[in-house]
């Protein structure tokens, strides 16, 4: 059957979807990946330490380093490089504290991937007697009386003070005091010239009158010494200088044993090189920037290194030296006589002879905090040392501590021509004596009057 109507015309949209690419450049340094057969991410051991271990050992080194390492370093524009002097690119002889967020970084391959983590460290769980009773080490647990929850209220209160306050500070720096001298402890209202110490717990006046030692504690105390200072040794320059050779100043394999000269030798400044110099002159300009940061600067000497000629005259030389009878006639002191007047006394001396030239090698301290970073001690007990007196003051039982301006260590100076900043004239021999001291009392006593609080309040 044919039908007699028109065909129907359907109008129909062709769509055609076209995506562009927009994939990426490679980067400009690729990395470089190496073949290594391994088994995959199947066997799971990838993540371990000993995977990495293992490829470093198995796999040999194919890069090719240059001198610089792959990594060239422009050394324009740091002083002193060019000059021989490389403290600017060393590393500091006292290294900054590590930030606590940074230990982690520390710690060894064979602890990476083990969780430390306990219960007292989640602040969700609650805290219990039997929970942290395994990892405080000592806690045990007791019932809540009044003893106990007054101990709790008083470190409850005690938490609300800040430890940087001033106040707080102070004291608890009083607290060590009237532990050691209850009878001088301060007990009236704070007040601007006096402050009361911290509260003292009964542990502490038992560790003060037991003391046991922290690593054995079956070892006893026999004795014990108050920390005192030496009025009487403190020299004209405020405090004294520590000077350490790096090598054996004397080499004799015949006599391996300790040279007594060495109680008595004499150290001489000789001057300064010129990159010393110009070192010295950075470090004040940054001292004076940022005195906060940069210490006072310590000038960086050579030193000549002078001894007796004789072990005999050790002891000689040590009494001359001391207040208790330097001018005893029989100490053996070296003569000279005048060739202008020959009916003049003879000149007494000690005569030393140089040995080597030493520059410094590294140097440490700050003129200005002579007391902050290190002081020496000496013990001493007159009952126990019977020992020579070398001073006609009479000390007491106690432990006498010295101020350490600074530092120093020093190593022989190698042969050849040494550009200094003054030229100084070549000691051979020294004459040594001792003398009254003149100037140097009155800069000893200007030295005790800033330390002494007694002599302040004289003068006052």
């Amino acid at each position: 059957m044919v039908s007699s109507g028109k065909p129907t015309v359907i109008h129909q949209d062709y769509i055609a979807r076209i995506r562009y690419a927009n994939t990426l450049p490679p980067p400009p340094c690729p990395p470089k990946l190496l073949d290594i057969p391994n088994t995959g991410l199947s066997s799971g051991q990838y993540t371990s330490t000993g995977f990495a271990s293992r490829l470093a050992r198995e796999q040999p080194l194919n890069i090719e380093a240059d001198a610089e390492l792959g990594m060239p370093i422009d050394l324009v524009g740091i002083p002193g490089v060019f000059d021989g002097d490389e403290s600017a690119i060393s590393a500091l002889p006292t290294p900054p504290p590590l930030h606590p967020a940074d230990r982690a970084l520390m710690r060894p391959p064979n602890a990476l991937g083990k969780n430390s983590a306990n219960a007292s460290s989640a602040s969700f769980l609650r805290r219990t007697e039997y929970t942290t009773s395994h990892t405080q080490g000592g806690m045990k647990f007791e019932s809540s009386n009044s003893s106990n929850t007054m101990r709790v209220r008083k470190k409850r209160a005690r938490g609300h003070i800040a430890e940087d306050d001033p106040i707080h500070i102070t004291r608890h720096v009083q607290r060590g005091f009237n532990i050691a001298y209850p009878e001088d402890a301060y007990t009236g209202p704070d007040t601007h010239e006096n402050i009361r110490g911290a509260d003292i717990l009964p542990e502490e006046r038992q560790a003060w009158k037991v003391p046991k030692n922290p690593h054995d504690p079956k070892l006893e105390c026999i004795g014990a010494y108050p920390l005192l200072p030496d009025w009487d040794a403190v020299p004209d320059t405020g405090s004294y200088m520590l000077h350490k050779f790096s090598a054996a100043p004397i080499n004799n394999p015949a006599d391996p044993s300790y040279d007594p000269r060495l109680d008595v030798a004499i150290l001489r400044p000789i001057g300064q090189t010129v990159q010393d110099e110009q070192a010295f002159r950075q470090e004040q300009e940054a001292h004076k920037i940022d005195p906060t940061t940069n210490n006072h600067p310590i000038p960086r000497f050579h030193y000549e290194f002078f001894l007796p000629s004789d072990r005999s005259k050790v002891h000689g030389i040590k009494r001359n030296f001391t207040t208790n009878d330097p001018n005893d006639p029989s100490l053996p002191f070296d003569e000279a006589h005048d060739n202008e007047d020959p009916d003049a006394p003879p000149r007494k001396y000690f005569k030393y002879e140089n040995i080597r030239t030493y520059e410094t090698e590294k140097q440490t301290g700050d003129p200005e905090r002579t007391y902050d970073d290190v002081v020496a001690l000496a013990l001493h007990d007159p009952d126990i040392h019977r020992d020579e007196p070398l001073r006609n003051t009479q000390l007491q039982k106690a432990a006498y501590f010295y101020p350490i301006m600074q530092r120093t260590v020093i190593r022989g100076r190698r042969p050849g021509r040494v550009e200094f900043s003054e030229e100084q004239q070549k000691v051979h021999i020294i004459e040594s004596a001792a003398r009254d001291p003149v100037g140097e009392a009155e800069r000893r006593e200007q030295v005790r009057r800033r330390f002494d609080p007694s002599l302040a309040v004289q003068e006052v």
